[in-house]
């Protein structure tokens, strides 16, 4: 990409490091752009001052003020070393910043412009079908992307805003162990506001910064990644793994201690649940298929997406607290735990429990409450309850659709009992049912649930969707279709998040 240095410096596109105008308590400035390679709409700005500064950064919005990207750097330094995130493809970005002394008095404007490449012919075509800017969830949305033009991996990351613009990109063609990467559900944002995610091809858990830059990386000796790795609240990672030791695969769960890189404790699904049912399935090595993993931080517990047999909680030592699943062929496990006694029984909408064995089967549906089919993203709310995309698949044992869910229920350990109490997906049909992949978020602040379905294929179109649903209301906030130039195989994406560019 082409810099050019307004205002305050001259420009020179080969030679960005420019001497300040007189009178400027800046003593030098440089302007990388995109600083690994990795990250097309991004630059780094080093900038060192004759007095400690404080900086604000804007990146003009190509939609008026609305659009900006707006941050601010508030430690007080001469030498920094700020990111430059937001700007557009194919565009000549305006960028300003903005200096101030100890006491918060502005000093300076500085303005430079960044010239972007043509858009990656990977991306895909973004439509915004819906938006109410001042309802939705502040933020973008980051996309862990399968799509592509033909060349499969490595799969990319990117970032759109409510105009369906893309803002950032992180696409790794032609690094040297990241080239071909295969991340699963993909990128999320750990708490110190870098990005992780784990890779099918290294069997490795990476944290990178906005730049793609590699700042740490942990293995997993004897064990392959595959789907999701979560960040715990005490900074360890939960990782959804292959043990190599064995004749199986994805049904297995490690925990990965943060600071020593030592796996510290296994979760073994052929011991806790029962390898021989083929209820939802026939595969005999991909007996479970485990896609998600989420933690339970009032009991200790993970909670374990397991495609082809349903939903389990596990404790520590690898015991079932309960499965949620249609009632239909559960027997022993493989530690001998009877697994029938451990279903969780539904109720309807006046708490009372449904007693039709179709309805405990998963032969038919209760009108107050449906079972989850080859589910996705499990996730514990702030309230204890369960939320996650039940895509549908097979549903009530007839084939494929004919819709996917987002669903919400509140479980009772001590009763054993489950109730649904919010679901949306039904009511919309084939136009958003996708039997693969698919996420779904809280937001709690504003009550608004984020549903992706990742895999659509209607009307003769692959693509993907992301809609924001008031909880409370209903009202569809904000939806964006996401169409690739070709899928992998049917997939759009897996997961999508609603994150600021720069952490808060």
């Amino acid at each position: 990409m082409l810099l050019t240095l307004g205002l305050a410096a001259c420009s020179d596109a080969t030679s960005p490091r420019n001497p300040p105008p007189a009178g400027s308590v800046v003593s030098s400035e440089d302007l990388i752009s995109d600083p690994t390679g990795y990250a097309p709409l991004t630059a780094r700005l080093e900038l060192e001052t004759s007095i400690p500064v404080s900086l604000s950064l804007r990146v003009s919005g190509r939609h008026g003020p609305d659009s900006d990207v707006r941050h601010q750097f508030r430690e007080l330094s001469r030498h920094h070393a700020i990111p430059v995130l937001g700007l557009y493809e194919n565009y000549e970005n305006h960028v300003d910043l903005t200096l101030y002394d100890s006491e918060g008095v502005e000093l300076e404007v500085r303005s430079y412009t960044v010239s972007t490449p043509p858009p990656n012919p990977h991306l895909p075509e973004i439509t915004i079908d819906q938006v109410q800017p001042a309802a939705m969830v502040k933020g973008m949305t980051l996309v862990s992307y399968f799509g592509n033009d033909g060349e499969l991996f490595p799969n990319r990351a990117f970032i759109f805003d409510r105009w369906g613009d893309v803002r950032w990109v992180l696409d790794y063609s032609g690094h040297p162990s990241l080239g071909e990467l295969s991340f699963d559900v993909g990128v999320e944002r750990l708490a110190n506001g870098n990005l992780y995610f784990g890779s099918q091809q290294t069997d490795e858990i990476y944290e990178v910064d906005m730049f793609g830059h590699v700042l740490n990386s942990w293995s997993m000796p004897g064990f392959g990644f595959h789907h999701q790795v979560l960040e715990k609240p005490d900074g360890n990672f939960l990782v959804t793994v292959h043990n190599w030791s064995v004749s199986t695969v994805e049904d297995h769960v490690v925990e990965i201690d943060r600071t020593t890189g030592a796996v510290i404790n296994v979760w073994d699904l052929t011991q806790s649940l029962d390898p021989g049912r083929r209820t939802w399935s026939d595969r005999t090595s991909d007996w479970a298929h485990e896609n998600a993993v989420a933690y339970d931080d009032r009991d200790d517990t993970i909670i374990v997406s397991a495609r082809h047999q349903g939903v389990v909680k596990l404790t520590r030592d690898n015991h079932v607290v309960w499965i949620l699943a249609p009632h239909r062929d559960w027997q022993t496990a493989g530690d001998g735990t009877d697994l029938s006694e451990l279903l969780l029984q539904p109720l309807d909408a006046a708490g009372a429990p449904i007693s039709d064995p179709n309805v405990l089967s998963g032969d038919t549906n209760h009108p107050d409450f449906e079972w989850n089919w080859y589910q996705h993203a499990t996730k514990v709310m702030p309230n204890g309850n369960l939320l996650l995309f039940d895509n549908g698949d097979n549903r009530n044992y007839v084939g494929q659709g004919p819709y996917s869910r987002a669903v919400e229920f509140s479980i009772d350990a001590d009763g054993m009992t489950v109730q649904q109490v919010w679901s949306y997906g039904k009511e919309r049909g084939a136009e958003t049912y996708s039997r693969i992949v698919s996420d779904v978020d809280y937001r709690p602040e504003e009550n608004h649930m984020l549903v992706s379905p990742g895999a659509v294929e209607f009307g003769g179109e692959y693509y993907g969707k992301v809609i924001e649903i008031d909880r409370g209301t209903g009202a569809l906030v904000f939806e964006a279709t996401i169409t690739p130039p070709q899928p992998f195989r049917i997939v759009t994406f897996h997961r999508t998040e609603r994150l600021s560019l720069y952490p808060d």
